[in-house]
């Protein structure tokens, strides 16, 4: 799959983003009516903290939900903020994706309160939140400062909020390890910008 062929439209970017998100998205959904058939059996596949077996765990659990209405909290969020992201072309966000995946699961194993579960959605959305927010900025790019800025005014209450520490049963560590992931990987696979023609006179 790549990202931005030289031969693309803005409007094939743009389908192409939309299929792969909706795709992203059915499939959580798909795993959450498995796992609930299954007797909450994919539960089990998300991290727990610093046992050396839940490693393998640490990608699938960004895949896992506690039951509906976490995915659905998940859903719109993650539709919206990852087809924004894919726009620029599905090879490079497919690597941002993989990054902040691996950084928030690691994090997560390392830092979160011993005895828990974490899985979910929501650290790549949170991840997806700070990538959006600094890479127009990290390559001077008016229009990705505008859609960054425009993103922070939409979301910017919510991602606060679940930064909190007092919430109850949320991973404001799995949270914040996103959104740092996400900031990192805005200057990690940054674009370069295109340099201006020679002009002799």
């Amino acid at each position: 799959m790549s990202g931005a062929g030289a031969g693309w439209s803005r409007g094939d970017r743009a389908r192409a983003a939309g299929k792969l998100m909706l795709a992203w998205v059915a499939l959580l959904w798909l795993l959450e009516v498995v796992d609930v058939l299954s007797g909450h059996a994919l539960d089990g596949l998300g991290v727990t903290p610093r046992a050396p077996s839940e490693l393998v765990d640490v990608v699938p659990s960004a895949f896992i939900h506690f039951g509906f209405a976490h995915l659905a909290a998940n859903t719109v969020p993650l539709l919206v903020l990852g087809f924004l992201a894919a726009l620029a072309g599905l090879r490079r966000f497919l690597l941002v994706c993989a990054l902040i995946v691996l950084v928030d699961g690691l994090g997560v194993w390392l830092i979160a309160p011993a005895h828990t579960n974490t899985a979910g959605a929501s650290g790549l959305i949170f991840g997806l939140f700070g990538f959006l927010l600094v890479s127009g900025f990290v390559e001077r790019r008016p229009w990705g400062i505008l859609a960054g800025l425009l993103i922070a005014a939409i979301w910017g209450g919510s991602i606060l909020s679940g930064l909190a520490p007092t919430q109850t049963g949320i991973s404001w560590q799995g949270h914040l390890l996103g959104l740092l992931a996400g900031v990192a990987a805005a200057f990690v696979f940054r674009r370069p910008r295109a340099t201006p023609p020679a002009l002799t006179q």
